[in-house]
């Protein structure tokens, strides 16, 4: 049974959705505030975080980079904050997805079915491949650079995987939104060059004479590998 952490300030919010979880059949836990939810998060280690941002004792982002600092656990942001900039600002600090209230609950179930689904995305290829010094075993999803792992939420982890696959292939935004983000998606294709942002960040030590991400502009990105695999 995967399991969701709730957090949540508004109690009627808050029982309202982890009846209809539960109904679909997942453990919930619920913190009130952002100090119990970081608390719950290292005791519980859930599947997936439902967070919002105006919380008592500690905000939601500062929630969000409490997680985002030790792990790739998928989170989903639920705010009465509906701006595109705040929106922009959740999936630029590593959100996978953003609700605004007011919302139905069978939406927030819905989106945390497709958010998990994607999350778990099965890669075909089995083997572990090296680029130069970098390191990805398709099977585990454990991503090494000069010995050490290093952690990608899991969105940016698919995307990762989904281009290292295909080295010095360019595939356009489109093509990456339904690959990795999926059919129902109906967000920006700006998530994508957010999400390539992040990655470019987490993979800056990777000697430039081994690969790259390249952006071909007005095409999409290319994973670009400069030595024999």
């Amino acid at each position: 049974m995967k399991s969701i952490l709730l957090v949540e300030d508004e109690l009627v919010i808050s029982r309202v959705l982890k009846a209809y979880l539960q109904k679909a059949e997942y453990q919930v836990w619920q913190a009130e505030d952002g100090d119990e939810a970081t608390q719950l998060f290292d005791e519980k280690k859930p599947d997936l975080v439902l967070l919002d941002i105006m919380l008592p004792e500690r905000s939601g982002w500062d929630v969000l980079q409490y997680i985002r600092d030790k792990s790739a656990c998928p989170v989903i942001m639920i705010t009465a904050l509906g701006q595109t900039d705040q929106k922009l600002k959740g999936l630029n600090q590593g959100a996978d997805d953003y609700i605004t209230k007011p919302f139905e609950a069978e939406e927030v179930v819905a989106r945390v079915n497709a958010v998990l689904r994607r999350s778990a995305i099965l890669i075909k290829d089995q083997e572990t491949r090296f680029f130069g010094s970098l390191k990805i075993n398709f099977q585990s999803h454990n991503v090494t650079l000069h010995g050490l792992e290093l952690l990608f939420h899991p969105r940016d982890l698919s995307l990762l995987l989904f281009l290292a696959q295909n080295p010095n292939q360019t595939f356009t935004r489109e093509q990456l939104i339904e690959q990795v983000w999926g059919m129902d998606y109906g967000g920006s294709d700006r998530a994508v060059d957010l999400a390539i942002k992040r990655i470019r960040k987490t993979l800056e030590n990777w000697p430039a004479s081994e690969g790259e991400i390249k952006t071909l502009r007005g095409v999409g990105y290319q994973f670009c590998v400069y030595q024999k695999q």
